[in-house]
């Protein structure tokens, strides 16, 4: 049986202009160069929802992806995504027939959620190995980045596996 990768690129913010922040260009550029090293032909998933300004982030993601040459049939946009939990959901969904692995693209710290949510979710995932830099310039700030992780994993898990339990996933 054929089995199609797929790379999940997790959202990020869109700027108040609609350009994407460098956190999400940086997660889509990681994703093209591990997909274009590694994957035969991998189908990315964008996924992310409308925040605060601009259009969804899968949106900006999918345009990113073009520009660097992907076709547009390689390409599954997932706008309803509004954090990393619901992504998570959403994309679980639309893989639920799908055979192959999966790979998460995201930031260094966000990485570890995201490939244990997709992996509790009953998918085939795996981190992506991409280099992605620092979400921050600054020492405080990615030391928010990551601490901010720490009650999140627990509490998505719970959510997750609960939601798995009572067969709402």
């Amino acid at each position: 049986m054929f089995e199609q990768p797929f790379i999940v690129i997790f959202g990020a913010a869109v700027r108040e202009d609609g350009t994407p922040s460098g956190a999400l260009r940086d997660r889509v550029g990681a994703a093209v160069r591990f997909g274009s090293r590694v994957l035969p032909r991998p189908i990315y998933i964008v996924t992310g929802g409308q925040g605060r300004y601009g259009p969804p982030e899968a949106e900006v993601m999918a345009d990113l992806l073009m520009a660097r040459g992907v076709h547009p049939d390689y390409i599954v946009l997932e706008p309803t995504g509004k954090n990393t939990l619901r992504s998570v959901m959403a994309v679980t969904r639309l893989l639920k027939n799908a055979r192959g692995p999966v790979y998460a693209a995201t930031s260094a710290y966000h990485m570890p959620r995201c490939v244990l949510l997709l992996g509790i979710a009953g998918l085939d995932a795996h981190r992506s190995h991409a280099s992605i830099g620092p979400a921050s310039s600054k020492l405080l700030r990615r030391w928010w980045w990551r601490l901010r992780e720490l009650p999140a994993i627990p509490i998505d898990c719970t959510a997750l596996t609960w939601m798995k339990i009572r067969n709402k996933l």
